[in-house]
Protein backbone atom coordinates (compact mmCIF):
# COMPACT_ATOMS: atom_id res chain seq x y z
CA UNK A 1 0.00 0.00 0.00
CA UNK A 2 2.23 2.79 -1.29
CA UNK A 3 -0.39 5.46 -0.63
CA UNK A 4 0.03 4.99 3.11
CA UNK A 5 3.60 6.16 2.80
CA UNK A 6 3.06 8.63 -0.01
CA UNK A 7 2.60 9.00 -3.75
CA UNK A 8 5.51 7.87 -5.95
CA UNK A 9 5.99 11.36 -7.37
CA UNK A 10 8.46 13.00 -4.99
CA UNK A 11 11.67 14.52 -6.35
CA UNK A 12 15.14 13.67 -5.09
CA UNK A 13 15.33 17.20 -3.70
CA UNK A 14 12.25 16.68 -1.51
CA UNK A 15 13.75 13.43 -0.20
CA UNK A 16 17.02 15.27 0.41
CA UNK A 17 15.18 17.92 2.41
CA UNK A 18 13.47 15.21 4.49
CA UNK A 19 16.84 13.61 5.24
CA UNK A 20 18.49 16.98 5.93
CA UNK A 21 15.64 17.92 8.28
CA UNK A 22 16.47 14.78 10.25
CA UNK A 23 20.18 15.61 10.40
CA UNK A 24 19.56 19.24 11.41
CA UNK A 25 16.66 18.54 13.70
CA UNK A 26 16.55 19.95 17.20
CA UNK A 27 18.96 17.16 18.24
CA UNK A 28 21.83 19.30 16.89
CA UNK A 29 21.40 21.56 19.93
CA UNK A 30 22.64 18.71 22.09
CA UNK A 31 25.62 17.32 20.19
CA UNK A 32 28.19 19.74 21.63
CA UNK A 33 27.33 18.34 25.05
CA UNK A 34 26.66 14.69 24.18
CA UNK A 35 29.50 14.18 21.68
CA UNK A 36 32.27 16.79 21.86
CA UNK A 37 32.38 17.07 25.67
CA UNK A 38 33.14 13.35 25.91
CA UNK A 39 35.54 13.12 22.95
CA UNK A 40 37.42 16.42 22.95
CA UNK A 41 38.64 18.35 19.91
CA UNK A 42 40.79 15.78 18.11
CA UNK A 43 38.64 12.68 18.56
CA UNK A 44 35.45 14.72 18.14
CA UNK A 45 36.43 16.29 14.80
CA UNK A 46 37.93 13.07 13.39
CA UNK A 47 34.93 11.10 14.64
CA UNK A 48 32.42 13.43 12.97
CA UNK A 49 34.22 13.27 9.62
CA UNK A 50 34.52 9.47 9.75
CA UNK A 51 30.90 9.07 10.87
CA UNK A 52 29.78 11.21 7.92
CA UNK A 53 31.70 9.12 5.38
CA UNK A 54 30.77 5.75 6.89
CA UNK A 55 27.09 6.70 7.21
CA UNK A 56 26.93 7.86 3.58
CA UNK A 57 28.45 4.55 2.45
CA UNK A 58 26.04 2.46 4.55
CA UNK A 59 22.95 4.34 3.39
CA UNK A 60 24.04 4.06 -0.23
CA UNK A 61 24.19 0.27 0.15
CA UNK A 62 20.56 0.20 1.30
CA UNK A 63 19.46 2.60 -1.45
CA UNK A 64 21.06 0.42 -4.15
CA UNK A 65 19.03 -2.59 -2.97
CA UNK A 66 15.70 -0.79 -3.38
CA UNK A 67 14.84 -2.56 -6.65
CA UNK A 68 16.32 -5.94 -5.72
CA UNK A 69 15.08 -8.88 -7.84
CA UNK A 70 12.99 -6.61 -10.04
CA UNK A 71 10.72 -5.30 -7.27
CA UNK A 72 10.59 -2.01 -5.38
CA UNK A 73 10.91 -2.65 -1.65
CA UNK A 74 9.13 0.19 0.12
CA UNK A 75 9.93 -0.89 3.67
CA UNK A 76 13.17 -1.91 5.34
CA UNK A 77 11.56 -5.08 6.69
CA UNK A 78 10.29 -6.08 3.23
CA UNK A 79 13.79 -5.78 1.81
CA UNK A 80 15.24 -7.89 4.63
CA UNK A 81 12.54 -10.54 4.09
CA UNK A 82 13.31 -10.68 0.36
CA UNK A 83 17.00 -11.31 1.05
CA UNK A 84 16.92 -13.52 4.17
CA UNK A 85 13.40 -14.94 4.46
CA UNK A 86 10.30 -14.23 6.55
CA UNK A 87 11.99 -14.40 9.98
CA UNK A 88 14.19 -11.44 9.07
CA UNK A 89 11.03 -9.41 8.44
CA UNK A 90 10.09 -9.50 12.11
CA UNK A 91 13.63 -8.91 13.40
CA UNK A 92 14.07 -5.88 11.16
CA UNK A 93 10.61 -4.63 12.04
CA UNK A 94 11.49 -4.80 15.76
CA UNK A 95 14.85 -3.06 15.31
CA UNK A 96 13.37 -0.29 13.20
CA UNK A 97 10.52 0.49 15.55
CA UNK A 98 12.77 0.46 18.59
CA UNK A 99 14.95 2.95 16.70
CA UNK A 100 12.08 5.23 15.70
CA UNK A 101 10.34 5.02 19.08
CA UNK A 102 13.49 6.09 20.91
CA UNK A 103 14.19 8.87 18.41
CA UNK A 104 10.68 10.14 19.07
CA UNK A 105 11.34 10.08 22.81
CA UNK A 106 14.36 12.28 22.15
CA UNK A 107 12.24 14.75 20.16
CA UNK A 108 9.70 14.93 22.97
CA UNK A 109 12.43 15.55 25.57
CA UNK A 110 13.96 18.29 23.43
CA UNK A 111 10.58 19.80 22.57
CA UNK A 112 9.73 19.94 26.26
CA UNK A 113 13.15 21.40 27.08
CA UNK A 114 12.66 24.18 24.52
CA UNK A 115 9.23 25.05 25.91
CA UNK A 116 10.58 25.12 29.46
CA UNK A 117 13.56 27.29 28.40
CA UNK A 118 11.14 29.77 26.81
CA UNK A 119 8.91 29.75 29.91
CA UNK A 120 11.86 30.46 32.22
CA UNK A 121 12.77 33.52 30.12
CA UNK A 122 9.49 35.24 30.98
CA UNK A 123 8.55 33.90 34.42
CA UNK A 124 10.84 34.87 37.28
CA UNK A 125 9.52 32.34 39.79
CA UNK A 126 9.13 29.42 37.41
CA UNK A 127 7.14 26.64 39.07
CA UNK A 128 6.22 24.45 36.08
CA UNK A 129 8.55 21.47 35.74
CA UNK A 130 9.78 19.55 32.70
CA UNK A 131 7.14 16.76 32.84
CA UNK A 132 4.36 19.34 32.36
CA UNK A 133 6.06 20.65 29.25
CA UNK A 134 6.50 17.07 28.01
CA UNK A 135 2.74 16.63 28.26
CA UNK A 136 2.17 19.87 26.29
CA UNK A 137 4.68 18.79 23.63
CA UNK A 138 2.98 15.40 23.35
CA UNK A 139 -0.45 16.99 22.93
CA UNK A 140 0.75 19.28 20.12
CA UNK A 141 2.38 16.28 18.40
CA UNK A 142 -0.92 14.40 18.59
CA UNK A 143 -2.77 17.28 16.91
CA UNK A 144 -0.15 17.42 14.14
CA UNK A 145 -0.20 13.62 13.63
CA UNK A 146 -3.99 13.62 13.28
CA UNK A 147 -4.01 16.40 10.68
CA UNK A 148 -1.04 15.13 8.59
CA UNK A 149 -1.86 11.66 7.18
CA UNK A 150 1.41 10.72 5.41
CA UNK A 151 4.92 11.81 4.40
CA UNK A 152 3.89 13.28 1.05
CA UNK A 153 1.39 15.58 2.79
CA UNK A 154 4.36 17.14 4.61
CA UNK A 155 5.47 19.15 1.56
CA UNK A 156 4.68 22.63 2.91
CA UNK A 157 5.81 21.60 6.39
CA UNK A 158 9.22 20.57 5.08
CA UNK A 159 9.84 24.17 4.02
CA UNK A 160 8.69 25.32 7.46
CA UNK A 161 10.99 22.77 9.10
CA UNK A 162 13.98 24.03 7.11
CA UNK A 163 13.27 27.65 8.06
CA UNK A 164 12.77 26.73 11.73
CA UNK A 165 16.05 24.77 11.75
CA UNK A 166 17.91 27.74 10.32
CA UNK A 167 16.44 30.04 12.98
CA UNK A 168 17.60 28.07 16.01
CA UNK A 169 20.89 27.02 14.42
CA UNK A 170 21.80 30.59 13.42
CA UNK A 171 20.66 32.07 16.74
CA UNK A 172 22.46 29.44 18.83
CA UNK A 173 25.62 29.71 16.72
CA UNK A 174 25.75 33.53 16.75
CA UNK A 175 24.99 33.87 20.47
CA UNK A 176 27.44 31.07 21.35
CA UNK A 177 30.14 32.68 19.20
CA UNK A 178 29.49 36.02 20.95
CA UNK A 179 29.77 34.32 24.35
CA UNK A 180 32.94 32.54 23.27
CA UNK A 181 34.66 35.75 22.18
CA UNK A 182 33.89 37.43 25.50
CA UNK A 183 34.61 34.45 27.77
CA UNK A 184 37.69 33.48 29.71
CA UNK A 185 39.77 30.49 28.49
CA UNK A 186 37.61 27.38 28.48
CA UNK A 187 38.23 23.91 29.88
CA UNK A 188 38.31 21.36 27.04
CA UNK A 189 39.55 18.42 29.10
CA UNK A 190 37.52 15.23 29.48
CA UNK A 191 36.43 14.84 33.10
CA UNK A 192 35.78 11.74 35.22
CA UNK A 193 37.48 8.57 36.34
CA UNK A 194 39.19 6.31 33.82
CA UNK A 195 36.23 3.91 33.80
CA UNK A 196 33.65 6.68 33.37
CA UNK A 197 35.70 8.23 30.55
CA UNK A 198 35.81 4.92 28.68
CA UNK A 199 32.05 4.42 28.97
CA UNK A 200 31.38 8.06 28.03
CA UNK A 201 33.62 7.78 24.95
CA UNK A 202 31.80 4.62 23.83
CA UNK A 203 28.45 6.35 24.39
CA UNK A 204 29.57 9.45 22.47
CA UNK A 205 30.70 7.23 19.58
CA UNK A 206 27.22 5.74 19.50
CA UNK A 207 25.77 9.26 19.45
CA UNK A 208 27.97 10.04 16.43
CA UNK A 209 26.31 7.33 14.39
CA UNK A 210 22.87 8.24 15.72
CA UNK A 211 23.38 11.83 14.50
CA UNK A 212 23.51 10.91 10.80
CA UNK A 213 21.13 8.00 10.37
CA UNK A 214 17.36 7.65 10.11
CA UNK A 215 16.91 3.87 9.81
CA UNK A 216 14.15 4.50 7.24
CA UNK A 217 15.89 4.97 3.88
CA UNK A 218 13.58 2.49 2.04
CA UNK A 219 10.47 4.24 3.40
CA UNK A 220 11.67 7.63 2.14
CA UNK A 221 12.83 6.10 -1.15
CA UNK A 222 9.37 4.57 -1.64
CA UNK A 223 7.90 7.99 -2.44
CA UNK A 224 10.49 8.85 -5.12
CA UNK A 225 9.71 8.92 -8.80
CA UNK A 226 11.79 6.77 -11.18
CA UNK A 227 14.69 6.22 -11.43
CA UNK A 228 14.31 5.66 -7.68
CA UNK A 229 17.86 4.46 -6.98
CA UNK A 230 19.57 7.33 -8.79
CA UNK A 231 17.23 9.87 -7.19
CA UNK A 232 17.85 8.46 -3.71
CA UNK A 233 21.61 8.59 -4.21
CA UNK A 234 21.28 12.26 -5.18
CA UNK A 235 19.25 12.86 -2.01
CA UNK A 236 21.94 11.16 0.10
CA UNK A 237 24.72 13.18 -1.53
CA UNK A 238 22.74 16.31 -0.70
CA UNK A 239 22.22 15.18 2.91
CA UNK A 240 25.88 14.33 3.54
CA UNK A 241 27.37 17.44 1.87
CA UNK A 242 25.28 20.61 2.05
CA UNK A 243 22.97 19.06 4.63
CA UNK A 244 25.61 18.50 7.31
CA UNK A 245 27.17 22.00 7.15
CA UNK A 246 24.74 23.61 9.66
CA UNK A 247 25.15 20.67 12.03
CA UNK A 248 28.96 20.87 11.89
CA UNK A 249 28.83 24.62 12.51
CA UNK A 250 26.67 24.50 15.62
CA UNK A 251 28.54 21.53 17.13
CA UNK A 252 31.97 23.13 16.79
CA UNK A 253 30.88 26.66 17.74
CA UNK A 254 29.00 25.38 20.79
CA UNK A 255 31.95 23.35 22.03
CA UNK A 256 34.43 26.14 21.29
CA UNK A 257 32.32 28.65 23.23
CA UNK A 258 31.60 26.58 26.36
CA UNK A 259 34.08 23.70 26.38
CA UNK A 260 33.37 21.00 28.94
CA UNK A 261 30.40 23.00 30.29
CA UNK A 262 28.44 22.76 27.01
CA UNK A 263 24.98 21.43 27.90
CA UNK A 264 22.80 18.86 26.18
CA UNK A 265 20.53 21.74 25.10
CA UNK A 266 22.77 24.52 23.79
CA UNK A 267 20.15 27.28 24.03
CA UNK A 268 20.30 26.94 27.81
CA UNK A 269 23.99 28.00 27.65
CA UNK A 270 23.68 31.07 25.46
CA UNK A 271 23.16 34.65 26.65
CA UNK A 272 21.52 37.40 24.61
CA UNK A 273 18.27 39.34 24.06
CA UNK A 274 15.27 37.60 25.59
CA UNK A 275 13.13 37.87 22.44
CA UNK A 276 15.87 36.34 20.29
CA UNK A 277 16.30 33.39 22.65
CA UNK A 278 12.52 32.99 22.86
CA UNK A 279 12.24 32.89 19.05
CA UNK A 280 14.97 30.23 18.88
CA UNK A 281 13.31 28.09 21.55
CA UNK A 282 9.88 28.30 19.90
CA UNK A 283 11.48 27.41 16.55
CA UNK A 284 13.19 24.42 18.17
CA UNK A 285 9.88 23.25 19.64
CA UNK A 286 7.95 23.55 16.37
CA UNK A 287 10.70 21.80 14.42
CA UNK A 288 10.70 18.93 16.93
CA UNK A 289 6.97 18.44 16.25
CA UNK A 290 7.51 18.21 12.47
CA UNK A 291 10.61 16.01 12.74
CA UNK A 292 8.92 13.64 15.18
CA UNK A 293 6.15 13.12 12.63
CA UNK A 294 8.71 12.17 9.96
CA UNK A 295 10.26 9.52 12.19
CA UNK A 296 6.91 8.26 13.47
CA UNK A 297 5.52 7.86 9.93
CA UNK A 298 6.59 4.19 9.51
CA UNK A 299 4.72 3.32 12.73
CA UNK A 300 1.67 5.24 11.52
CA UNK A 301 1.91 3.58 8.09
CA UNK A 302 2.06 0.13 9.71
CA UNK A 303 -1.08 0.81 11.74
CA UNK A 304 -2.93 2.25 8.72
CA UNK A 305 -2.02 -0.78 6.60
CA UNK A 306 -2.76 -3.30 9.35
CA UNK A 307 -6.29 -1.99 9.82
CA UNK A 308 -6.88 -1.14 6.12
CA UNK A 309 -7.36 2.59 6.63
CA UNK A 310 -7.46 3.96 3.07
CA UNK A 311 -10.03 6.75 3.19
CA UNK A 312 -9.47 10.47 2.82
CA UNK A 313 -7.58 12.36 5.49
CA UNK A 314 -10.72 13.77 7.09
CA UNK A 315 -13.23 10.99 6.51
CA UNK A 316 -14.80 9.98 9.82
CA UNK A 317 -13.36 6.44 9.92
CA UNK A 318 -9.85 7.58 8.96
CA UNK A 319 -9.91 10.54 11.34
CA UNK A 320 -11.21 8.48 14.27
CA UNK A 321 -8.59 5.80 13.71
CA UNK A 322 -5.74 8.35 13.66
CA UNK A 323 -6.99 9.95 16.87
CA UNK A 324 -7.01 6.59 18.67
CA UNK A 325 -3.95 4.91 17.13
CA UNK A 326 -1.55 7.83 16.75
CA UNK A 327 -2.81 9.48 19.93
CA UNK A 328 -2.18 6.28 21.89
CA UNK A 329 1.31 5.90 20.42
CA UNK A 330 2.25 9.46 21.39
CA UNK A 331 0.73 9.21 24.87
CA UNK A 332 2.98 6.21 25.55
CA UNK A 333 6.00 8.02 24.07
CA UNK A 334 5.30 11.14 26.14
CA UNK A 335 4.97 9.11 29.34
CA UNK A 336 8.35 7.42 28.81
CA UNK A 337 9.92 10.80 27.95
CA UNK A 338 8.63 12.34 31.17
CA UNK A 339 9.67 9.32 33.28
CA UNK A 340 13.30 9.22 32.10
CA UNK A 341 14.28 12.55 30.51
CA UNK A 342 17.97 11.67 30.01
CA UNK A 343 18.59 12.78 26.43
CA UNK A 344 22.24 11.77 26.00
CA UNK A 345 21.57 8.36 27.49
CA UNK A 346 18.70 7.71 25.09
CA UNK A 347 20.78 8.82 22.12
CA UNK A 348 23.48 6.33 23.13
CA UNK A 349 21.01 3.49 23.67
CA UNK A 350 19.25 4.21 20.37
CA UNK A 351 22.55 4.11 18.51
CA UNK A 352 23.58 0.91 20.25
CA UNK A 353 20.36 -1.09 19.96
CA UNK A 354 19.16 -0.06 16.54
CA UNK A 355 21.33 2.41 14.58
CA UNK A 356 24.37 0.13 14.57
CA UNK A 357 22.41 -3.04 13.64
CA UNK A 358 20.11 -1.39 11.08
CA UNK A 359 22.41 1.06 9.34
CA UNK A 360 25.76 -0.71 9.49
CA UNK A 361 25.53 -4.41 10.38
CA UNK A 362 22.36 -5.30 8.47
CA UNK A 363 23.03 -2.97 5.52
CA UNK A 364 26.53 -4.36 4.94
CA UNK A 365 25.45 -7.99 5.31
CA UNK A 366 22.36 -7.58 3.11
CA UNK A 367 24.47 -6.07 0.36
CA UNK A 368 27.02 -8.86 0.78
CA UNK A 369 24.35 -11.56 0.42
CA UNK A 370 22.46 -9.84 -2.39
CA UNK A 371 25.49 -8.90 -4.53
CA UNK A 372 28.01 -11.59 -3.53
CA UNK A 373 28.49 -12.95 -7.05
CA UNK A 374 29.43 -9.51 -8.42
CA UNK A 375 31.71 -8.40 -5.55
CA UNK A 376 35.47 -8.73 -5.54
CA UNK A 377 37.22 -10.45 -2.63
CA UNK A 378 38.39 -7.03 -1.42
CA UNK A 379 34.84 -5.66 -1.42
CA UNK A 380 33.58 -8.74 0.43
CA UNK A 381 36.34 -8.39 3.03
CA UNK A 382 35.45 -4.73 3.54
CA UNK A 383 31.78 -5.54 4.09
CA UNK A 384 32.62 -8.35 6.54
CA UNK A 385 34.91 -5.95 8.41
CA UNK A 386 31.95 -3.57 8.77
CA UNK A 387 29.72 -6.36 10.06
CA UNK A 388 32.22 -7.55 12.69
CA UNK A 389 33.39 -4.10 13.81
CA UNK A 390 29.92 -2.63 14.24
CA UNK A 391 28.66 -5.79 15.96
CA UNK A 392 31.36 -5.29 18.59
CA UNK A 393 30.55 -1.57 18.81
CA UNK A 394 26.85 -2.34 19.23
CA UNK A 395 27.51 -4.65 22.19
CA UNK A 396 29.94 -2.23 23.86
CA UNK A 397 27.65 0.77 23.29
CA UNK A 398 24.64 -1.07 24.73
CA UNK A 399 26.53 -1.83 27.94
CA UNK A 400 27.76 1.78 28.15
CA UNK A 401 24.30 3.26 27.54
CA UNK A 402 22.58 1.03 30.11
CA UNK A 403 25.26 1.98 32.64
CA UNK A 404 24.66 5.69 31.95
CA UNK A 405 20.89 5.30 32.39
CA UNK A 406 21.37 3.40 35.67
CA UNK A 407 23.77 6.07 36.99
CA UNK A 408 21.41 8.91 36.03
CA UNK A 409 18.38 7.05 37.41
CA UNK A 410 20.11 6.92 40.81
CA UNK A 411 20.95 10.61 40.58
CA UNK A 412 17.42 11.75 39.62
CA UNK A 413 13.93 10.56 40.59
CA UNK A 414 11.31 9.63 37.99
CA UNK A 415 9.59 12.58 36.30
CA UNK A 416 12.76 14.55 37.08
CA UNK A 417 13.02 18.25 36.30
CA UNK A 418 16.43 18.11 34.60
Amino acid sequence: NLRCIGEITDSWFQAGVVLTSGVNSVFVLGYSGTIMVHLGWIAGVVGLVLATAISLHANMLVAKLHEFRGKRHIRYRDLAAEIYGRKAYYLTWALQYVNLFMINIGFLILGASSLKACYVLFVEEATMKLPYFTAIAGFVCILFAISTPNLSSLRVWLACSTILSLIYIVVASVLAAKDGMNAAPRDYSIHGTTASKIFSIIGASSNLMFAFNTGMVPEIQATLRQPAVENMLKALYFQFTIGVVPMYAIIFIGYWAYGASASTYLLSNVSGPVWVKAAANISAFLQSVIALHIFASPAYEYMDTKFKITGGAFELKSLTFRIVARGGYLVISSTVSALLPFLGDFESLTGALSTFPLTFILASHMYLVAKKSSLSSLQQSWLWLNVVFFSCMSIAATVAAIRLIVVDSKKYHVFADV
